[in-house]
């Protein structure tokens, strides 16, 4: 955790605006201004600074928006909040509407970051929330930000974990059909994911971490009464690994109790199979304060777990609870910046 008072220790991160319709710009000003983020890291925007200003607008915030060419030259001081201005929002784009343009802008944000991640320049990413049906009109075909940094930072496999005050949790698999999903789960993915899981939690200062890893079957196959002997072929064989190398991986587990045990403490991490299995009971005990991290990129990316809300975009509402917490895990997981 970063927690010098020298400011120029924190690790910098840049903070992608998302989708410029959505409750993006919104969440980001309110996060950026809350006292705790500058103490815990420096954050620069990329994304539109007009679009940023209209935001701090609607929510009667009074802050100063400052254009900056690059992280470096950002200062850092309460009620600044500086953008690498890419210019890409029309300043009469509607608030709750998809929009292409709103899609490509928000790709192109994340290629920024994820280049000056790439160079050094940023120690972490933070992402607001992306429209999927925006970014592929935009012509951008990624399920989502966990594909898209994959692609953009040259690696072939990560992992989604989400996390709130409650319970943790890592996906095996995630943007997939669920037979798709039985499918592509083998003890080598299995055991690659519980990996990346462990050196996270480890990272962010759980030094021996309990894991959990659910089964795929109702009652992880109650020894064969359901399902075809899937977690004895798939699952089983990677935690014999994984238990030889002294990580604590225990299971398989139903899933069903496992996320209650995690939830009074017996687990510090869960591992779910597939995506349902791990965002119902993550969006039940903390939907708020949840986090997205992106596992096992060359860079450490976090996000608001919750998408752009186009419902109530525009009329200042949004709660910014959750990018707040986004910048906190974003700031307690980055390096400090090489000196």
């Amino acid at each position: 955790m970063n927690s010098s008072t020298d400011p120029a220790t924190l690790p910098l991160i840049a903070v992608t605006m998302g989708d410029g319709a959505g409750i993006g710009p919104e969440v980001v000003v309110p996060a950026l201004l809350d006292p705790d983020t500058l103490r815990r890291c420096r954050p620069v925007v990329i994304g539109d600074a007009e679009r940023l200003r209209q935001a701090a607008r609607l929510r009667d915030l009074a802050c100063e928006i400052v254009t900056v060419a690059t992280p470096a030259e950002a200062a850092f001081t309460p009620g600044r909040i500086n953008v690498v201005d890419l210019g890409l929002l029309p300043a009469d784009l509607p608030w709750g509407e998809l929009s292409p343009v709103a899609g490509d802008a928000a790709y192109q944000y994340i290629r920024t970051a994820s280049e000056l991640a790439m160079n050094g320049e940023v120690q972490g990413i933070c992402t607001a929330p992306l429209n999927k049906k925006a970014l592929h009109a935009g012509g951008h075909l990624f399920p989502g930000h966990t594909e898209l940094l994959a692609e953009l930072t040259g690696v072939e496999e990560v992992s989604m974990m989400l996390a709130t005050p409650t319970v943790k949790v890592i996906h095996v698999t995630t943007h997939i059909g669920l037979i798709d999903a039985v499918r592509r789960i083998e003890p080598g993915l299995v055991e690659r994911t519980v990996r990346r899981g462990h050196e996270a939690m480890v990272r962010a200062g759980t030094p021996e971490p309990v894991i959990g890893v659910c089964g795929i079957n109702p009652h992880a196959g109650e020894n064969g009464l359901f399902g075809y002997g899937e977690e004895e072929e798939k699952i089983v064989p990677a935690l014999e690994v994984l238990r030889a190398d002294g990580i604590d991986a225990r299971g398989p587990l139903p899933a069903d109790t496992a996320f209650f045990l995690a939830g009074r403490g017996d687990y510090d991490l869960i591992v779910a199979m597939y995506h349902d299995q791990g965002h119902g009971p993550v969006k039940v005990l903390g939907l708020e304060a949840g986090v997205n991290l992106t596992v096992g990129l060359p860079v450490i990316r976090t996000s608001v777990d919750h998408g752009t809300a186009f419902d109530i975009a525009g009329t200042g509402t949004a709660d910014a609870g959750s990018m707040i917490e986004a910048l906190r895990q974003a700031a307690e997981m980055s390096p400090s910046p090489a000196r």
